[in-house]
Parts: C-alpha cells; sequence; structure tokens
C-alpha cells in the first residue's frame, strides 16, 4: 500500500520493489515495505505541503526515505549489539512494562486487542516490536544518556559565542480597543463611538473597563491587555503608534482598513540580550543536546564497524 502509493511520482521502481530487500543488518532483514510503512506519515504531510511542486517533493520523499533507513539500520545494529554483549533482560520486565502501556494508551486489554485486529497486526508481533523498543531505548540511555555532563564553563563559552541568539526585541505591554467596520462601509459612526470612548477615557475612565464594554478585539473580555508584544507582531500602523508612547500614556484614534483602535501602553523593554542566568537551563538543554547526538553517532559508527551491512540500490 505505502509502496504503491508512490507509484506515478517518479518513484515506480520503489513501489515495484517494495516488498523486497531493501538492507541487511547482520541477520536481520529490512524490506522496503518496513521503510515506507515507518515514514508513512511524513510521506503524507510532505504530500500536502509540497502538492504543487512535485519535484521538490520527490527530493524530499527520497531523503525521507533515506533517514529511515538509517533510522532502522541503527535500531538493528542495537539489538544486535544487545543479543551478542551478554545483556540480560528477564521477559517479566517486559511483560510488566508492556501491561503498563497497554494501561496508559488504550486503557485495558481488550480495546488493545481490537485495536490490533483492525490493523493486522498480532499481539505476539506487537509485543515484540514494544520489546525491541524497550531494549534499544535502554541502550541508548546506558551508552549515551547517561555519560553525558555540561560543564557551567561550556555554557558560558556557548553563551559568549552566540549572544546574538538570545537578542529580544524591543516590547510594549499593551492594552487595545478595537472597533471593526465593515468593508466599504461608511466608517463615520465607528469613528464617533471611538472618540467618545477615547474622550471617556480622558475624562478619567478605566481603559480597561471600556475595553471590556466596547472593545470588539479578542481579549476584550482581558480588560484589551495584549499582555508583552514585539514590534513584529503588530500592524505597522499600530507599531508605529505604540513604540512611541512611554508607560501609561494612550494613542489617538488610528484607523486601519476595517477597524479603528485606540491602545494604551502599560509598560516597555527597550531591546537588549537575555542575561546569562535567563538563558542558563535552555544553553544547558541546547548542548546536552549536540553532545548527545554526537556521542550517539559516535556509538553508531563503532557498531557499524562490527556489524555487517549490506543495502541493495532500487
Amino acid at each position: 500500500m505505502a509502496g504503491a502509493m508512490l507509484t506515478g511520482l517518479g518513484l515506480t521502481a520503489r513501489a515495484e520493489l517494495v516488498n523486497g530487500i531493501d538492507a541487511i543488518v547482520h541477520d536481520s532483514v529490512i524490506t522496503f515495505q518496513e521503510v515506507d510503512d515507518a515514514s508513512a506519515r511524513l510521506v503524507d504531510q510532505l504530500r500536502m505541503e509540497y502538492a504543487n511542486q512535485p519535484d521538490v517533493f520527490r527530493a524530499k520523499v527520497n531523503q525521507t526515505l533515506r533517514e529511515t533507513l538509517d533510522e532502522l539500520q541503527q535500531r538493528q545494529l542495537i539489538l544486535h549489539e544487545f543479543q551478542t554483549a551478554g545483556y540480560n533482560l528477564p521477559e517479566s520486565i517486559i511483560d510488566e512494562q508492556f501491561d503498563e502501556y497497554i494501561k496508559s494508551k488504550y486503557g485495558d486489554r481488550v480495546t488493545f486487542t481490537k485495536t490490533l485486529q483492525q490493523e493486522g497486526v498480532t499481539f505476539e508481533k506487537a509485543r515484540q516490536d514494544y520489546k525491541d523498543t524497550f531494549i534499544v531505548e535502554q541502550m541508548r540511555y546506558k551508552n549515551i544518556s547517561s555519560a553525558i555532563m555540561i560543564s557551567p564553563h561550556k555554557v558560558e563559552a556557548y553563551y559568549l559565542d552566540h549572544k546574538d541568539d538570545f537578542k529580544e526585541e524591543e516590547q510594549v505591554k499593551l492594552r487595545m480597543i478595537v472597533l471593526t467596520n465593515a468593508p466599504e462601509t461608511d466608517t463615520t459612526a465607528t469613528r464617533k463611538l471611538a472618540e467618545e470612548i477615547l474622550a471617556k477615557i480622558n475624562g478619567g475612565a478605566s481603559f480597561a473597563d471600556m475595553a471590556t464594554i466596547y472593545s470588539q478585539g479578542s481579549q476584550a473580555s482581558k480588560g484589551g491587555e495584549w499582555d508583552w508584544v514585539d514590534k513584529s507582531v503588530l500592524r505597522k500602523e499600530l507599531a508605529d503608534v505604540a513604540f512611541t508612547l512611554k508607560p501609561g500614556e494612550k494613542s489617538g484614534v488610528i484607523e486601519t482598513p476595517g477597524a479603528f483602535y485606540i491602545m494604551q501602553v502599560e509598560d516597555r523593554h527597550d531591546a537588549h540580550v537575555k542575561p546569562l542566568p535567563e538563558v542558563r537551563d535552555e544553553v544547558e538543554k541546547l548542548l546536552l543536546a549536540k553532545e548527545r547526538t554526537r556521542l550517539q553517532q559516535q556509538w553508531i559508527d563503532k557498531l557499524r564497524k562490527k556489524t555487517f551491512i549490506r543495502e541493495f540500490a532500487y
């Protein structure tokens, strides 16, 4: 099915080989069908995203299939390492973990079994897939995750070398009253109402109360509060005014196609670089991810060197 849907997109040769062997890792076979099934969701997303760009779609699909094959090869390499390195995993642990998985995702075994039947998958196959995934995750943790340490010095060095990544635009904290006006209709009445509202505010009425009563904007129930916004978030006519106001100041009535606005700036932040204490956790997570990727590739490369792998061109 997955292979057949690629027919007519320049991937006919692959569709014809869908039940053939894509690769062998030690004595484990990876078929074209397995690769297509594992990448089916991504291919569907690509089809929608590049519906009018068949050449780009074809290239993206080929890249996805290549990456999926690599992932399946890695999975088999890790499973082979588990089998040959003398590790032991009692079946009772798998049964316990599998039962917890069924309860958390499906509620009970009856529902899970019905789902498997609809998908044409046996219970034994589902359990084996779960076991393999569990082994792969544990092996990755043992060989990669548990070995990673990111020192404060590395965090600080990365921050200093990438300060531009932590720049914050100038921001204002806004309240806004929005009065909409149907396109190509007389705006006189809407403008008059906006001016009356502004006069009430200038006379001492609460901006938040006026926004709650009159605004037709999405934030009306919150007294027109928009919280903090970057200049790039607002349409130009509004941004040109909002970012000239000081905290506590109000705009006049601003007319745009389809609406009138009144704004009040509650507070403002100048453009700045976030300080290290504010982004330390973010930097550490980024460095952990980079180091995890590096160590995984290093580990997989070692496994590749000592394991027989053969790929079949199509």
